[in-house]
Parts: C-alpha cells; structure tokens; sequence
C-alpha cells in the first residue's frame, strides 16, 4: 500500500471518529457540538454577548446567531435586554440548560484529544500541528474559516447548527 493510500486511510478514520462522536452527543442531548460549544462558553463567561460568544469559539457573530437562536427556542438559554445599554443582549443558560449541560458527559472527543496532545512533548506538538497544516494546505483548507471544534458535516443556515 502507498504511503499517501495509508495517509487518506487516517484521514478518514479522523473523519469517522468525529461523525461518531457528533452523532452519539446529538442522540445522547438534542445538541450539536456548535449548540454544546456555544452553552459551555455562555455557562463558563459572566452573562456574554452573542459577539463574545462568537469570538471565543471563531465563528461568526451570524452563526452564532442562528445556534442562540435554536438554543433559545429549546429554553436552554435566555436572552436579556442590558439596563445600562439597550443595544446589548445578555446571556445565560436556563435551568433546562444549566442541567442538560451539567448531565452531559464531561470528556467528549474534543477533551479526550487535547488532555492526549498536551502530554506529548512540545516538539511532538509541533511536528504534529505542522504536518497537519500542511495537509489541510495540500487538500486548499489553510484559508477555511473554522472552530477549534472537531465537528464534521456542513455548516448552514438551514441545517442543524
């Protein structure tokens, strides 16, 4: 077998692990690793704004949007008008949302990876993150706009965020 033929074979697997993990976290809670994301930074910053939210995870401000919007509809979050400032909207997670997040396993996919790379030497660590830019440059991804989220599947408005 050739080299890039093992190459691809990894890839894929990286892809599948993802899909598998996304699948069983929206069939275990309702949610998708961008809705989870966005509960766990509104639940970890001080009653955030979406433009807050947005630029912790690097999405855009129209995405997350779109995530609160389906979050709120659910009654995991709650939007509340500032006092001081009538243009800016709060947020926090309902109690729906504070025990759904709270009954979600602590380690997903994401966790388990990062708690793996930080134990690797730091030389390890960037023969790593060079090799991978260098794939995601050979397959035209290096300018791709996405989250520090392992998360497969497409990113529309009119799908499941």
């Amino acid at each position: 077998m050739e080299k890039y033929e093992q190459l691809l074979i990894s890839l894929r697997r990286v892809i599948r692990s993802i899909s598998i993990h996304s699948r069983k976290l929206h069939k275990e809670s309702g949610l998708t690793v961008p809705q989870l994301m966005v509960m766990r930074k509104i639940a970890q910053l001080d009653q955030p704004l979406a433009k807050q939210i947005a630029q912790e995870i690097t999405v855009s401000a129209a995405t997350v949007t779109t995530i609160l919007d389906r979050l709120q509809s659910r009654h995991l979050i709650i939007r509340t008008r500032s006092e001081t400032d009538k243009r800016k909207v709060h947020l926090s997670l309902s109690e729906v949302g504070q025990k759904l997040l709270n009954d979600l396993p602590k380690a997903p996919l994401q966790e388990h990876f990062i708690k793996r790379y930080q134990h690797l030497e730091d030389w390890e660590q960037s023969q790593l993150l060079s090799a991978v830019e260098r794939i995601a440059s050979m397959m035209d991804a290096a300018e791709l706009d996405a989250a520090p989220v392992l998360l497969v599947g497409k990113m529309r408005a009119d799908e499941s965020l």
